[in-house]
């Protein structure tokens, strides 16, 4: 089945808050047989201020959303490495803005509850029609459906490229697992690892998720003891590019055929990216794989083994932190 999709769009996103969402979410909305009450919906929207509003357009979105559906209507998964970087380079925005979960609430509720459903409906099964989960709608930053893909970019682009965002989309683990670690904050760290999924994947080796979840875990568990800002050294990104680059293209269409440029806000130094990769080819080798339960490439359960956050000496800031 088809999930319905609003007949009608605000042309401007709005704040939706987490409460409203707990209201009006239910299993007919999550399964893609109804839609959330939009005039409910929008009477519990806090407006942006006008200046705001201007880069802030729902239909370059929910263009892009469409095409997503469209071209990967056989394959949901492979739509996050396309979405991520072009849904970043729409909705341009602070880290700051982006931990505003209202904003992501408004889209999976208002803008498109149907590509919610459309790409994390679990299978129908004889309790009933399979649904997205409701963290999929209002959640933290690694699960809610759009915030994913946005943060996802934001913390795997190198600079004005988002090349690196593709690899890391080819594994769902590394948006499940990876990016959930506050190593990842580290930029440096971020792009040794990606480097290193990017050779694992070259192996062809089986299963790659369940290395990419090991080898996270051994990441997550040697930077209690290591200094990756000590042995990676990063420059601080130039925060006017970032403001010139949101204020010169936000809400604007990118284009679908190529990647769009980020802000050119400073890329990591290639030898702060190399004096960590030895190191964590090593930890790759050396860390031991967890089998999952099931054979199903199922981004929901591969959530299951995610390792726990680590607290150590790296001062790293957590999204809601940056501006």
């Amino acid at each position: 089945m088809t999930p319905l999709a609003p007949a009608v769009l605000p042309p401007v996103f709005a704040l939706l808050p987490d409460e409203a969402v707990t209201k009006y979410l239910g299993r007919g909305v999550q399964s893609g047989r109804e839609l959330p009450p939009q005039v409910a919906l929008t009477r519990a929207c806090l407006a942006y201020d006008e200046e705001t509003a201007e880069r802030r357009r729902t239909a370059p979105v929910r263009e892009l959303l469409d095409e997503a559906m469209r071209r990967f209507a056989d394959d949901r998964y492979a739509a996050d490495g396309w979405l991520a970087p072009r849904l970043h380079a729409t909705l341009r925005m602070t880290r700051a803005e982006a931990a505003d979960s209202r904003l992501w609430n408004h889209l999976a509720m208002v803008v498109a509850p149907d590509y919610v459903v459309w790409r994390h409906k679990g299978a129908d099964g004889a309790e009933g029609p399979g649904i997205a989960t409701a963290a999929r709608f209002s959640g933290l930053h690694y699960t809610q459906t759009f915030s994913r893909l946005w943060w996802a970019a934001e913390l795997f682009r190198n600079g004005d490229d988002y090349s690196p965002v593709v690899t890391a989309c080819r594994i769902q683990d590394v948006l499940n697992t990876t990016m959930r670690l506050d190593v990842i904050d580290h930029r440096p760290t971020a792009q040794a690892m990606l480097r290193v999924v990017g050779g694992l994947l070259d192996t062809k080796v089986a299963r790659p998720g369940d290395h990419v979840n090991a080898f996270s875990a051994a990441v997550n568990a040697a930077g209690s003891t290591l200094m990756y800002d000590v042995l990676a050294q990063d420059v601080e990104p130039d925060v006017d590019e970032l403001h010139d680059w949101i204020r010169d293209g936000a809400g604007e269409a990118v284009e679908w055929d190529n990647l769009p440029d980020g802000p050119d806000d400073g890329r990591v130094q290639n030898a702060s990216v190399e004096a960590l990769i030895p190191l964590f080819e090593r930890l790759l080798e050396e860390a031991p794989v967890r089998r999952r339960k099931s054979d199903r490439p199922d981004d929901e359960e591969a959530e299951a083994s995610v390792p726990a956050p680590r607290t150590s000496g790296v001062s790293l800031a957590k999204p809601s932190d940056l501006a």
